[in-house]
């Protein structure tokens, strides 16, 4: 079958390799319909393989079900289905308690498509098909309707931008909040998108990119020209989007004592500075890590479902499926790969 993989760095190629297979009666066979580039893609892309014969690329994905193993009742063959772009087995103590990003039964990072970060090949979904192990939790049929590709990053991006802002919201209802973009545009305008639709007071987008901040302005943010230096304010829920150190120190400073700052970034320096002190003394509440995509499907699918969340109101650019080589790494906010 042909797969997506990214052969060399910078460089994307249709490869052939052996179909995936049903393992047991828990998994499902899914091909993929629609997928959407993650922020961290065009990293690992660029990054290149760290091993021989290259990497599958892709994870965020709408799928049609193709077949399933006798103990999954839940999806069928030729259902459309949102698939979470970590393997978790759904039984595990982490699991259990919502912490499907760190299922006990898998290497940490086991995820679709990112070989290079967990070591281990699961396949990516680009391809003409994708082996789902444990269908029963991995796997959620999407609202009728719904358009796979306006909502194919909704197992990573969309869930990441959500868990940012909503479950502060519902601890402080009506409260502003400010989404301090310095990259991962998408991230951030799904971040912003979640906030209006939770009922945030007021939601102020602050970037130094232009076209982004004319797509917060038309979700209907208060959208802000910053270099990152002097505070403009300081907020009750913040999110910090992006990699730039400046970034995240702005974001620090415009959160108010006994705020919220939520960052979705991920930093690659291991001794990235962050000043504890201001933390400590303001009293601010510091949440990072992963999203558990698995364990927030549900929730994401019902918002969509009832019209409460849109993920479509974030500009996407569609590429083509034979296109995707060419096209994966194009310059735009959101691209999704569409058959």
């Amino acid at each position: 079958m042909r797969q997506l993989t990214c052969t060399a760095p910078g460089l994307l190629e249709w490869t052939d390799v052996p179909e995936p297979q049903l393992a047991d009666d828990h998994g499902a066979l899914i091909r993929p319909i629609a997928v959407a580039r993650c922020e961290l893609d065009p990293v690992l892309v660029l990054g290149g393989p760290r091993s021989d014969g290259g990497f599958a690329v892709g994870h965020e994905a709408i799928a049609e079900v193709v077949a399933v193993g006798d103990h999954v009742s839940h999806v069928r063959p030729g259902d459309l289905v949102a698939c979470s772009f970590q393997l978790c087995c759904g039984g595990c103590p982490s699991c259990a308690a919502g912490r499907t990003a760190l299922c006990d039964e898998y290497p940490i990072l086991s995820d679709f498509g990112m070989q290079p970060l967990s070591g281990v090949e699961y396949g990516g979904m680009i391809a003409d098909l994708v082996l789902v192990p444990h269908a029963g939790v991995m796997l959620r049929p999407i609202p009728e309707g719904a358009d796979p590709a306006m909502i194919a990053s909704v197992a990573d991006n969309v869930a990441d931008g959500y868990r940012a802002v909503v479950p502060h919201l519902a601890e402080r209802p009506g409260a502003d909040v400010l989404v301090v973009c310095h990259g991962g545009p998408s991230l951030a305008l799904y971040a912003a998108l979640a906030a209006i639709a939770a009922g945030a007071g007021s939601v102020t987008f602050e970037s130094d990119d232009e076209r982004v901040l004319a797509a917060a302005a038309a979700l209907g943010a208060q959208a802000v020209h910053t270099t990152f230096g002097r505070r403009a304010g300081r907020w009750p829920i913040v999110v910090d989007c992006g990699s730039r150190v400046e970034g995240l120190h702005h974001a620090l400073e415009s959160t108010e004592p006994e705020g919220t700052l939520h960052s979705v970034a991920y930093y690659a320096d291991p001794m990235t500075p962050m000043p504890l002190l201001k933390l400590y003394t303001r009293g601010i509440r510091f949440f990072t890590g992963r999203v558990h995509s698995a364990a927030l499907l549900p929730e994401l699918l019902h918002a969509i479902g009832d019209g409460t969340l849109d993920p479509g109101a974030v500009p996407t650019t569609v590429v083509p499926w034979d296109d995707a080589p060419a096209r994966y790494l194009d310059d735009a906010i959101k691209v999704v790969v569409a058959r």
